[in-house]
């Protein structure tokens, strides 16, 4: 049992936690870098401690400090967030170590996870559906071109322990084999000190489909619905929506106890995300593959709480305390349509280049922030008006979720939101979002992870879109 939190985070999702938490009425602790001293997430907890300088090295991603801020402040916990330290086995076990509850999963299973070959060849051995490919441990080139060949071109080439979008290469021609991997091993070895791979089939029209997932340490697992979350630019999430459109209820049902398996397989504990690549043949109907698990809360969680109506926070802090989920796989309902949009500081038109400065005007459309359920137009944000966007942190300003009884309703308060969000300062990617959301592929549902791509004569350098009509 615990009483006292300290969020190892910043910007919204520390505000997010802080927010259950004290509901729940239980005291919390920021923590902080040198940029961060006047931040959002500083003022939303019950105090703070100062734990470096503004680089991420030196503050976010020191775990050793955050454990002693942690012992100062008399906190028994520690929650992560997203990011950072979050998917840290290393961390999680350091906290264990100091005597701290660590509100996430088992240092094991990030270990588990956290290699994509070892991970792949435990989904494997537990039935969940792989990509054909190859995830063997013999890295030799040739090997890896021979394996290439076996499946078929394209391929895609992955670092083993990448993610991101980092450490991957698309090949078409076997001629081209080799220059890629080579390629790919380079960043991989930069970005994850670790040069292996693993090859691929490519997936055809590939959506992207991750199922939540939740268990407690008595071994109940039970899976919280979709998110479609195709709607990606460098790899990267855009727009999320639950439920994915078009998912039949056959297909839902099997894809969510597939993610359970998965997460039996490494002993999960917790709030967890299993990620599918879900490929659309031409000749028509729909396979889903095992891609990933993210062992930590996702951004996107929020549209899975407005379809359900659940505190996933809450949640995570009760498994963490050794209770039991709440509810059984049998008693979870979904209503309605949720969507998000990331409303991050960046220029759509300069290949999405992060941007900082002042926000001289942050305004948002009449919302609530961080309430689960109950509202049709939420904000969550860790910034206010008058905040510095620092270069130093990812460029996310706030996520936009709104809820609608159908896609339609959803989408229509979607773009009527976002014309209401007026933002000066940094640049930003309002006028983009309208654009996709209005897009002729986004607004039929006809989505994979190429739909930005697709659109692209239509998303950028074009003039702003007008108000919206109210709903």
């Amino acid at each position: 049992m615990f009483d006292k939190i300290l969020i190892a985070n910043r910007g919204e999702i520390a505000c997010r936690v802080a927010a259950t938490a004290r509901r729940m009425g239980l005291r919390t602790v920021a923590v902080y870098s040198d940029a961060d001293a006047q931040a959002k997430h500083v003022a939303a907890c019950d105090e703070a401690v100062h734990i470096g300088a503004s680089p991420a090295r030196e503050s976010y991603l020191d775990g050793a400090r955050i454990i002693e801020a942690a012992r100062a402040s008399g906190a028994q916990a520690v929650h992560p967030g997203y990011g950072f330290l979050s998917e840290n086995e290393a961390f999680a076990e350091a906290c264990a170590q100091a005597g701290l509850v660590f509100i996430g999963p088992p240092a094991s299973a990030i270990r588990a996870m956290g290699l994509k070959a070892a991970a792949k060849q435990r989904m494997e051995q537990a039935g969940v559906p792989l990509v054909p490919g190859y995830h063997g441990v013999d890295q030799d080139a040739q090997r890896l071109r021979d394996e290439a060949v076996r499946v078929g071109f394209p391929v895609l080439i992955k670092a083993s322990a990448g993610g991101g979008g980092r450490g991957m290469r698309m090949v078409e021609r076997a001629d081209d084999f080799e220059a890629a991997l080579a390629s790919c091993q380079r960043e991989a070895k930069s970005a994850f000190g670790d040069e292996a791979v693993l090859i691929e089939r490519y997936v055809q029209r590939p959506r992207h489909i991750e199922v939540q997932v939740f268990g407690d340490s008595r071994g109940h697992c039970v899976y919280l619905f979709e998110r479609d979350c195709s709607v990606q630019r460098r790899h990267q999430k855009v727009l999320e929506e639950a439920p994915a459109p078009g998912l039949g209820e056959d297909m839902r049902r099997r894809m969510g106890e597939a993610a359970v398996a998965a997460a039996r397989a490494v002993g999960y504990v917790g709030a967890g995300t299993v990620e599918f690549i879900v490929e659309q043949p031409p000749e028509g109907g729909m396979r889903f593959f095992f891609m990933e698990m993210n062992t930590r809360l996702q951004v996107e969680h929020p549209v899975t709480e407005a379809i359900t109506g659940l505190d996933l926070v809450e949640w995570q802090i009760r498994v963490a305390r050794g209770e039991p989920l709440p509810l059984r796989q049998d008693q979870l309902r979904m209503q309605g349509h949720a969507i998000e949009a990331r409303i991050c500081a960046e220029n759509p038109d300069k290949n999405f280049l992060p941007s900082s400065g002042r926000l001289q005007v942050y305004r948002t459309p009449p919302c609530v922030q961080f309430q689960v359920a109950g509202a049709s137009v939420r904000v969550d944000a860790g910034v206010r008006e008058g905040d510095e966007i620092s270069p130093f942190y990812d460029s996310m300003i706030a996520k936009l979720i709104v809820h609608g009884d159908t896609r339609e309703q959803a989408l229509a308060r979607l773009d009527e939101a976002l014309s209401q969000m007026h933002i000066v300062g940094p640049h930003n990617n309002v006028q983009f979002l309208r654009r996709v959301v209005r897009s002729p592929s986004f607004s039929q549902a006809d989505l994979d992870t190429a739909l930005i791509q697709r659109e692209k004569a239509t998303l950028f350098k074009q003039e702003p879109v007008g108000m919206a009509q109210p709903t």
